[in-house]
This record gives structure tokens, C-alpha cells and sequence, in this order.
């Protein structure tokens, strides 16, 4: 399956999830509802018996009772009206507009539209009814909107971690063409920089010297050549084998040390000279060149690079340390990350190649071991050991 369906079919997974995550907020919330209006229900049929006991009550009654069952009332609105619909008394109103004729007879209709009266039977002669309208508590009708606020703020929420997500992706891929591109020319620079002076080199040459000349150019194609399958493999799964990785180690340290400065010392030690890793020698040798050439900058080309090899089991550790400036701990993640890059004319995507090449190619890990201002950088490779030839 490619990138882009891929990505899409994440979206659309995440769409699902979050349209079973409102429903469930609304399943939820709505039962919460209808478990409170119960209660309330029960609450204001208790008022209105309280009400009627109230009514009816003689001069043995005792209505403390029945007076604090309705104080106790401190949340539902209700309007008690008689037969002719008059208001006789209300309760939980807006108290600042509770004198006001207008505003109790539009709240009264809001009650009528809600629900049916609850009857009271004050007189069982002449049979009068007071008649007991209600609506929904504050907290009721707040949780009832609850749910469609929440879901509002979360869409919120997404929308906006989506389109700064999507510029942010969006950044890193220009940072990682931009990078891909410079470091292309820089890669066939060397070797065409070198071609253009042999060439001319070549012209004022006789018969006899142009031999070693033609050498050297053998050389540069040899170069340019590995420069195009390094990039062809980018993207693919390239075929592993098992190589001495400590040989591998000295030839790609030797083709550093021809190209750096004399006052960079290499070394290449190892625990066992005989010990096999799975790699794919173009890039591997890609990822030695990015991780050194970062070691002679935080140097600015003067100090030692020094590579060991050791082994445990069936891996394969590659310590290169440098005796650098040292990489902050707050950035020993960082550094992998593409268009970082502590260079004012770096472009930072070598570290970043690396990464990818051995993790995700050969599926090792590389890392900062340890870093400080007085002992360089180590980064660690951890390959696995000699086998089969796979892909």
C-alpha cells in the first residue's frame, strides 16, 4: 500500500474513532439526563403532595414538615396556578423579574410546552384543582448542552492540531527536499570538481603520463557511480549480506582520512576482527561519511575520530567518538531531526539520512552514547550479527 493511501486511510480511521468517541459522549450524557429529569420528577411530585398536604392542613397538622419539603426545592422552577389559570405562588424563578406579570406568564408557558401539570386536589367537595407546571433545573438543561459544547471545543481542538500538524509535515518535507537536493550537488561536486581538473590536466599531457591520469578518472567514475546507487536505494529495501565489519570500518575510514584534513587523526580498533554484520556496504559506508564529517566540523578540523567495534550476542556495537565541542543532552534527540543543523551553511539532513538508513535499511538503532564539553560525542550503531544474505 503506498504513502498517500495509507494516509488516507488513517484519516479515515481517526474519523470513525472520533465519531464513536461523540457518540458515546452522547449515549453517556444523555443517560445522566434522563436519570436526573427522574429525580426531579420525583422531587417536585413530592413538592406538590407537600403543597397539597399544605392546603388541606388543620390546626393539628403539623406543617413544619411539610414546609421544609418545600424550601428544600432549591433548584426546579414551578409555577402553581388554580383552575381559572391564575398564578398563585412560584419558586426558583429569575427573582429580580418574579413581580413581573409578563415575564411568570412566558415562564409558565415554557412549562406548559415542557410537560403536563401535576394535579393537585385541594377540595374533594367542590373538586378544585391547583395545577403544579415545572421545567427542567439549570444543571439539567446546562448538562443536557454539555455534550454538544464538548464536541464542539474537541472539533475545535482537532481542526486546529490537523492544519498545524499539516504545516508542520508540510515544513519538513520542504526542509528535507531542499536538504535532498543540496546534498545531491554536494556528493557529485567533489567527483565532477575533480573531472573538470583532470580533464584539463589531460590537454597539456603527453602520451605517456596520460595512463595515470585515466586512472584517476576511472576513480572519480567509480565515485560517481556509488554516489547514484547510494541515492537509487533511498526509498527501496536493499539487499543486506554478511561483511567483516571491521574491514568495511578501515575502508571507509581510509577513504575519509584521504579526504580530510592532516591534523584529523583516525583510528579503527575492534574486539573481534573477525566479526560479521549485516549492512549494505554503499550505504552503510554513507552513514560513516555523514556521522565523521559532523565529528571533523564540531572539531573545525582538528582532533581524533576514534571507532571501536565490539560484539554481544548477536549484535554488532560501532562507537565513533569524537573529541568535539560535545552535543547538549536537550538535543541528542534533535540532532536526528532533518533541517537541524548547528552550521551557518549546513542544511542538516546528514544525521537524518543516517538515521533512516540504519534503523529503517537495516534495521539497527543508532544514538548520542554520550556527549560533553570536555569528552566529544560518541554515537553508538547497533547492527545485527552475520547471517544469510536477506532483502
Amino acid at each position: 500500500m503506498g504513502v498517500y493511501e495509507q494516509k488516507i486511510r488513517w484519516k479515515r480511521l481517526l474519523f470513525i474513532i472520533a465519531l464513536f468517541i461523540g457518540l458515546i459522549s452522547l449515549w453517556y450524557t444523555n443517560k445522566l439526563v434522563n436519570k436526573l429529569a427522574v429525580e426531579e420528577e420525583k422531587k417536585v411530585l413530592l413538592w406538590a403532595n407537600a403543597t397539597k398536604q399544605l392546603i388541606t392542613a388543620n390546626e393539628n397538622t403539623d406543617i413544619n414538615f411539610l414546609l421544609d419539603i418545600i424550601k428544600d426545592n432549591q433548584t426546579i422552577p414551578v409555577v402553581l396556578v388554580d383552575d381559572d389559570g391564575n398564578i398563585i405562588a412560584n419558586r426558583n424563578l429569575d427573582s429580580a423579574k418574579a413581580e413581573d406579570k409578563n415575564y411568570l406568564k412566558k415562564q409558565l408557558e415554557e412549562m406548559k410546552a415542557q410537560r403536563e401539570p401535576i394535579k393537585i386536589l385541594y377540595d374533594e367537595a367542590n373538586q378544585k384543582h391547583n395545577y403544579l407546571y415545572y421545567k427542567n433545573s439549570l444543571i439539567l438543561s446546562q448538562l443536557k448542552q454539555y455534550p454538544y459544547y464538548q464536541l464542539s471545543v474537541i472539533a475545535l481542538f482537532v481542526l486546529v492540531a490537523y492544519l498545524a500538524f499539516s504545516y508542520s509535515r508540510k515544513s519538513e518535507q520542504n526542509q528535507v527536499w531542499v536538504g535532498m537536493s543540496k546534498e545531491t550537488a554536494h556528493q557529485l561536486g567533489t567527483p565532477i570538481s575533480s573531472l573538470n581538473g583532470w580533464i584539463n590536466l589531460l590537454r597539456e599531457t603527453n602520451e605517456e603520463g596520460r595512463e595515470e591520469i585515466l586512472q584517476e578518472f576511472e576513480k572519480d567514475v567509480r565515485r560517481l557511480e556509488l554516489i547514484t546507487e547510494r541515492f537509487s536505494k533511498i526509498g527501496s529495501a536493499p539487499v543486506l549480506e554478511a561483511e567483516n565489519i571491521y574491514e568495511v570500518m578501515k575502508n571507509a575510514i581510509a577513504y575519509l582520512r584521504t579526504r580530510s584534513s592532516s591534523k584529523v587523526n583516525f583510528s579503527v580498533s575492534s574486539v573481534d576482527e573477525d566479526a560479521l554484520a549485516l549492512v549494505n556496504i554503499p550505504l552503510f559506508d554513507w552513514v560513516i561519511e555523514n556521522i565523521c564529517k559532523n565529528a571533523i566540523d564540531a572539531m573545525s578540523g582538528d582532533g581524533s575520530i576514534n571507532v571501536l567495534i565490539s560484539t554481544e550476542a548477536d549484535k554488532v556495537f560501532i562507537d565513533i567518538q569524537d573529541t568535539g565541542k560535545g552535543i547538549p543532552a536537550s538535543k541528542h534527540k534533535t540532532v536526528f531531526k532533518p533541517g537541524y543543523t548547528t552550521k551557518k551553511r549546513g542544511w542538516g539532513l546528514g544525521l537524518s539520512l543516517t538515521k533512516r538508513i540504519v534503523e529503517d535499511y537495516h534495521n539497527g538503532k543508532v544514538f548520542v552514547k554520550e556527549s560533553g564539553p570536555e569528552k566529544g560525542t560518541t554515537f553508538r550503531i547497533v547492527l545485527r550479527g552475520g547471517g544469510e544474505v536477506i532483502s
